[in-house]
């Protein structure tokens, strides 16, 4: 492996290490009161659109990209 090989390397796993990727599946309040936390603390990067969870499912499921430091 060359330097540039290891040095691109590194900074990719740094980047990787700065969020944490996770799916909520929830009562959509519930959801909401955590986006909302998440925003207020400036960890929340990105939410996706609410998505049914389809059926009679009441659930909802979201994406959530949240910074970890």
């Amino acid at each position: 492996m060359t330097t540039q090989e290891r040095t691109y390397a590194r900074a990719s796993n740094q980047r990787a290490a700065q969020y944490v990727e996770i799916w909520l599946v929830a009562q959509p309040a519930e959801i909401a009161a955590m986006v909302q936390v998440a925003s207020a603390s400036g960890r929340l990067v990105y939410a996706s659109a609410p998505r049914s969870m389809g059926g009679d499912d009441t659930r909802q499921r979201r994406y959530l990209r949240l910074r970890t430091t």
